[in-house]
């Protein structure tokens, strides 16, 4: 196990390599003069956006600038915000737990939800019942999580005067307060990631089904409630998960439309804005988080192989 995760760690350094380099270089042909954004002005001389470029390190050669950034990326210094001039690791920070936390909700929702549909859709097989949830999982697919959110935000303030609470408050200080404000968030990030988890349930279920195993169990005379939970749902899980956490990607990024629609101080309210500015440093430090991010939750995917079916091992 131990070697296998230093193993996975090493190989994650490419990606995450990759992933700088590309955003790098994606930030600097976004539109937009960074000195007017600086100086909050279009009428700034030629002298004063030069000495701006020179103090952002902008008038240095790109890869002499990447290598800079990089290395102060691996001691921990993220730099410091073109606009705020605050550093980027302390806005992070503050908003890191809203968007984490909202990941977590919408990931746990579309488990709970998508699990029991692929199960029973895959036992009533061509059934009444597996053709409705069928069709209705076809449906969630077919809806964007900004259109959910968006919905979620128009219907309940026009018919119920309701809406969510404005800002965030933590789940510590607040619990109440916190899962009012991001439960319809979670809700419509959720939703479609269910729906791709309960078709993929469905099908693993039902060749786990058929296999001899599953037919042994029950000669056996197990009940059917032991069958399915220890021999057949536990085996069906491997591609499910290695689904889920492909699709943990998505619902991170997702973040960036879905907070913003429902007004959230995250992370991806925070990139977002950072485009609009053309904030070159907050954009590379919040990406790189995400990466990192992403690449933890697949290693942990990877790892709960084992859990699922203790026939695989790490080497």
């Amino acid at each position: 196990m131990g070697r296998y995760l230093v193993n996975r760690l090493i190989l994650s350094i490419p990606t995450l390599l990759l992933v700088s380099i590309l955003i790098f270089g994606g930030v600097r042909v976004i539109p937009g003069n960074v000195c007017y954004l600086v100086l909050q002005t279009t009428e700034a001389t030629e002298e004063q956006c030069n000495n701006v470029s020179h103090r952002l390190g902008l008038d240095r050669p790109a890869v002499e600038q990447y290598f800079s950034w990089l290395s102060s990326i691996v001691r921990g210094d993220f730099g410091v915000s073109m606009i705020s001039q605050r550093p980027v690791v302390s806005e992070i920070q503050k908003r890191m737990n809203l968007t984490v936390e909202l990941s977590i909700l919408s990931s746990v929702f579309a488990v709970v939800l998508a699990i029991p549909i692929g199960v029973y859709s895959a036992l009533k097989q061509d059934k009444l019942p597996d053709y409705g949830l069928r069709i209705l999982t076809i449906g969630w697919l077919s809806m964007p999580s900004f259109w959910v959110a968006t919905m979620l935000v128009t219907f309940p303030a026009k018919w119920w005067g309701y809406s969510t609470p404005v800002g965030f408050a933590d789940i510590w200080e607040d619990p109440v307060k916190n899962l009012e404000q991001l439960y319809m968030p979670a809700i419509s990030l959720g939703l479609a990631l269910s729906a791709g988890l309960a078709r993929l349930t469905r099908s693993s279920m039902l060749e786990v089904l058929r296999q001899d195993y599953v037919r042994t169990a029950r000669a056996k005379g197990l009940r059917e409630r032991v069958v399915l939970s220890r021999h057949a749902l536990k085996n069906a899980m491997l591609p499910v998960m290695t689904l889920f956490g492909l699709q943990l990607g998505f619902v991170m990024g997702g973040t960036v439309i879905t907070e913003s629609i429902f007004a959230l101080p995250g992370l991806g309210t925070l990139l977002l804005t950072s485009v609009f500015t053309k904030d070159y440093i907050m954009i590379q430090g919040i990406v790189v988080v995400f990466a990192v991010l992403i690449v933890l939750i697949n290693l942990l995917v990877d790892l709960s192989y084992a859990w699922f079916d203790p026939r695989v091992r790490f080497s």
